[in-house]
């Protein structure tokens, strides 16, 4: 039988929509001996993941952990814990990411009324207020980040009407958890999921989640089993929390070990420094691509800082340029998705990728390769 050879990959400038640069104190977390998902010692692990979480939440939900999945399952997971055969469940889609929400709503059995804008806007708030009138739907979902088209989508007006109508506010945060304002509780987010990947820079592979209180309250009225077993939170909380741990599933855990550890980097820096950095090194970026023929596709005031969608220069090939990119300088910027697909770029400056390095390295890149 033939033998494969010693895995060994390159060291990428990672700058695209995911995943970000991880620290070194990532990397060693990660090689620490496994224990068992159950170990006293993991199970200290979870409650410090459960804790620094609240805090990057910005919240006091006790049910918050980390789903033993991907963003995805993170959206999966709320959505399907939150809907029935029969709910009715407004979705804001302005991206990719909210029509995958409206996808698996209406998985979920129910009836979804989409607000829509435009790639590259946001959601108005008087069209989401438009199809709430004279309905009691059971959510509104939204894209806080929406990484297919770099909109910071503004919340407070879309969560007054969602709660004045009845609803739940179900928010995507993937893309803005650790890099740009989100207070779950004074926002009156009822429940939220993020990604590992992005702005906490951990690798690829858990689901930071947030259920409040009117949430739980939805979930404990259901009706009906929630469909998917393994992303019941009912039997989850069981394993994240309590005086006794059930057996739920057994964790991933050496990258809870990177969580960890990446949560500890992102509270150890603070948030309001954390948002100013992600901030400041957008605006340096933002001037010299512009300088190099580069436009933005969305308006100043709802740009992400962390996740920046340009227009090519004309003439300049978007899919041989990004091979020069990773072929000659190990950098990796991301292809446009959907609508966009061929059309813009997706830069990130997402926490460990948010240096002024990244930036002088990527624009040094560009000016040979466009020269």
């Amino acid at each position: 039988m033939a033998h494969t050879d010693e895995l060994k990959t390159s060291q990428r400038i990672l700058m695209g929509p995911g995943p970000s640069d991880v620290h070194p104190r990532v990397l060693k977390a990660m090689s620490m001996p496994l224990v068992g998902h159950l170990d006293p010692e993991f199970v200290d692990v979870m409650d410090d993941i459960k804790a620094m979480l609240r805090e990057v939440f910005q919240t006091e939900n006790d049910l918050t952990f980390a789903v033993s999945a991907p963003g995805s399952a993170g959206m999966e997971c709320c959505l399907v814990n939150l809907l029935e055969p029969g709910d009715e469940a407004v979705v804001c889609v302005h991206g990719v990411f909210g029509g995958r929400m409206a996808e698996i709503a209406e998985r979920c059995g129910a009836a979804v009324i989409r607000v829509e804008a435009p790639w590259g806007e946001p959601i108005r708030a008087d069209v989401v207020a438009r199809a709430l009138s004279g309905r009691r739907p059971k959510l509104v979902s939204v894209v806080h980040a929406e990484t297919s088209t770099g909109v910071l989508q503004p919340l407070g007006e879309i969560s007054r009407l969602a709660h004045d109508a009845g609803a739940l506010l179900v928010v995507d945060a993937v893309t803005s958890l650790g890099g740009t304002e989100l207070k779950v509780d004074e926002w009156g987010i009822d429940a939220v999921y993020s990604g590992s990947q992005k702005c906490l820079s951990a690798p690829p592979g858990l689901s930071p989640v947030s259920f409040g209180p009117r949430a739980l309250a939805a979930i404990e009225a259901r009706r009906t089993k929630v469909q998917s077993w393994f992303l019941d939170v009912t039997l989850v909380r069981g394993y994240w929390g309590g005086a006794r741990r059930a057996y739920h599933h057994t964790a991933p855990v050496s990258s809870c070990f990177a969580l960890r550890e990446a949560l500890r980097l992102v509270l150890e820096e603070g948030l309001p420094a954390r948002f100013e950095r992600h901030r400041r090194h957008h605006e340096l970026l933002r001037r010299a691509l512009e300088e190099l023929g580069f436009e933005f596709v969305v308006a100043p005031e709802y740009r992400l800082p962390m996740l920046n969608a340009v227009r090519l220069p004309a003439g300049v090939d978007d899919a041989a340029v990004r091979r020069r990119l990773l072929d000659e300088y190990s950098i990796e910027v991301g292809a446009g998705l959907g609508e966009f697909t061929g059309k813009i770029w997706r830069v990130g400056l997402m926490g460990e990728s948010s240096t002024v390095n990244h930036v002088h390295v990527l624009l040094a890149a560009l000016r040979d390769v466009l020269a």
